[in-house]
């Protein structure tokens, strides 16, 4: 092999590898029309599930202005904390570990009135994480889904992905058929956990969030969530002293340069922000730690080392604590008829509700065989943590 090819092939290794340091790259490139594979399928995948929920990127880019300041109004606190409207007789709640999270069968969210809506937002106060199975938001009309949700609060304006043509407010999350992101991914590591939760970055960050299975493997890209609440609470009290007060540093500078490394777009100029690492929740009084890896960088008044320290104690603390945490499986089917040699797998609708206030949560990438995972997201904004 010749010098050349040597620093060539080096240079290669490294700009791969500097893209990869910022998070499981997109596959995609900004396209005004959905991938033609996905909508016709392929020879090995079937075509996709929903076609209307592709990814689409508006041409020319959009410019986001930065975002205004709104008056919040938290939907939970007018709501009736018997949930007649919600929870009427029928339905189960089941939870998901002895600690955080819910399964609530025998409810159509679409159907909710005003007061179910709020019911909502407090059961996902106290619930933290809640799983509906078989909804219809895949099957609404996209533009019902998106006014339903806006009635949390405003929506977010993703500044790097596409969506759904004509809905800039759904954030698609999209691994076409027989992409090879996982194993190029863990080429260069050793796992795929990238915990966070949504967007802290923004001056008024999310609260309850939707995410609505379309498509997703039989098995794997689970999710897995950590209550924020739970993990304050085992602190001591001394060390809780300590917490209280501090500042920490949020910013989308990543999020935007993996955006570019990947040639994708950035809508709105990146921004860093500063929240406390312990918010208070209006409505119940309870702390919960608000720091995470992905967007935390710094602890406003440290030393870099002395911010390194103290921020690697709560993120080993958030992750660890598997008896803090739960874990959700995404599922895409599991009614199966059986016709001699035909077996029929018929959808199976999940949506789920995440407090984005009080949770930290990480995908996970472990499926190697390149199926489809089309999983659409749509976040309100809520009040400054405080």
């Amino acid at each position: 092999m010749s010098a050349t090819q040597t620093v060539t092939g080096t240079t290669s290794d490294v700009d791969k590898s500097t893209k990869f340091n910022l998070g499981l790259p997109s596959e995609h490139k900004p396209l005004s029309v959905a991938d033609q594979n996905e909508i016709t399928g392929t020879a090995e995948y079937p075509p996709a599930l929903y076609p209307n929920y592709l990814p689409v990127w508006e041409v020319p880019q959009a410019k986001y202005a930065p975002l205004e300041p709104f008056d919040f109004v938290d939907r939970a606190i007018a709501a009736d904390d018997k949930f007649p409207d919600l929870l009427p007789p029928g339905t189960k709640v089941k939870n998901l570990t002895a600690v955080l999270g819910a399964e609530v069968s025998g409810v159509q969210l679409s159907k909710l009135s005003p007061q179910g809506k709020d019911q909502l937002a407090l059961l996902a106060h106290q619930k933290k994480v809640l799983v509906f199975p078989d909804q219809d938001f895949a099957s609404l009309p996209i533009g019902e889904a998106v006014d339903y949700i806006r009635y949390y609060g405003r929506l977010f304006l993703h500044s790097h992905s596409g969506a759904p043509k004509g809905h800039p407010e759904i954030h698609i999350v999209h691994s076409r058929a027989g992409n090879t992101l996982a194993p190029e991914f863990f080429d260069l590591h050793t796992h795929s956990m990238a915990w966070h939760s949504d967007n802290t970055f923004e001056v008024q960050p999310p609260g309850v969030t939707f995410l609505y299975s379309l498509e997703v493997p039989a098995e794997g890209g689970d999710t897995v969530f950590a209550d924020m609440e739970k993990a304050y609470e085992r602190l001591s009290p001394v060390f809780q002293k300590i917490l209280e007060g501090l500042k920490a540093v949020h910013t989308s500078c990543d999020q935007a340069a993996r955006a570019i490394a990947g040639g994708g777009y950035v809508r709105r100029e990146p921004i860093d922000t500063i929240h406390p690492i312990v918010r208070t929740s209006p409505l119940t009084g309870k702390k919960a730690l608000f720091v995470n890896p992905q967007y935390v960088r710094q602890v406003v008044g440290f030393k870099k080392e002395e911010s390194d320290h103290l921020l690697k104690f709560l993120y080993d603390h958030i992750t660890m604590s598997h008896d803090l945490q739960c874990r959700v499986r995404w599922e895409n089917g599991t009614v199966v008829i059986f016709d001699v040699s035909l077996i029929i797998a018929i959808p199976r609708k999940r949506l789920i509700l995440p407090q984005n206030r009080n949770t930290c949560h990480s995908g996970i990438t472990d499926w190697m065989d390149g199926r489809r995972r089309h999983i659409a997201r749509i976040m309100p904004s809520a009040e400054r943590p405080t």
